[in-house]
């Protein structure tokens, strides 16, 4: 996670901006950073290729809302749902879709990763699953990640020993919900992109992953597409 970004700065401002749209922050969610351009970009592009009328699209541990609302101007005709586990995060994201007049095409619904939607979203309908998880481990915020933690809810950084606790979870749950073919798409740390593409490989049920570099040639989204089921 890196700061490139004031925080402090950004929470006093009440906004920030993500790919070219001002996000509305406030303290209960983390505030988007630069680097998840990559992931919302890359999504996009998916989606495109795919080139499906009406794409459906759920944005895993949403935060403010920033992927949804960012995937759902730049492909017109998708229809979003957004899911996190904290009241602060759902509030913002609910802020942020009403500030940018998606609340016809971007549902946001509170719950335990997939749970939220279980009700809502058919299984095996889902194109693409797009995830900015928490990514730090437990150990590193305690130590060199704890400034971290000084102004953002430890929720949105808090993964386990490994970092990769939530990647974990929602490799093996994603599936219920994507169609055959359909994308799973995940944010990285820095140098945890071959233990995420591990996790997709041992699951057996993905095919065609890869991991996406930034511009300075680093790995941090990895993705992996739904095989279909014999």
């Amino acid at each position: 996670m890196s700061q490139d970004i004031d925080v402090a700065d950004a929470y006093s401002r009440g906004s920030a901006v993500f790919m070219g749209m001002e996000m509305l922050v406030a303290s209960g969610a983390l505030v988007p950073r630069p680097e998840t351009e990559l992931l919302g970009s890359t999504a996009v592009d998916v989606l495109h290729q795919m080139n499906l009328p009406a794409p459906r699209v759920i944005d895993m541990c949403c935060g403010a809302g920033n992927l949804a609302c960012a995937i759902a101007r730049q492909v017109p005709a998708a229809q979003v749902w957004a899911s996190d586990l904290t009241d602060g995060c759902v509030a913002v994201a609910c802020r942020n879709v009403a500030h940018h007049g998606l609340a016809d095409r971007v549902s946001v619904q509170q719950g335990d990763l997939f749970d939220a939607l279980s009700t809502l979203v058919p299984q095996g309908t889902i194109d693409v699953v797009v995830c900015n998880p928490p990514y730090i481990s437990e150990k590193r915020l305690e130590g060199d990640r704890s400034h971290l933690v000084a102004l953002e809810p430890r929720e949105a950084f808090a993964a386990g020993p490994y970092g990769i606790a939530v990647h974990m979870r929602v490799v093996r749950d994603a599936l219920r919900y994507l169609r055959p073919g359909g994308a799973l798409l995940f944010e990285v740390g820095l140098g945890q992109d071959r233990q995420v593409a591990s996790l997709f490989e041992r699951n057996r049920c993905y095919e065609n992953v890869r991991a996406i570099t930034n511009l300075a040639g680093e790995a941090r989204v990895v993705l992996g597409y739904a095989k279909a089921q014999p």
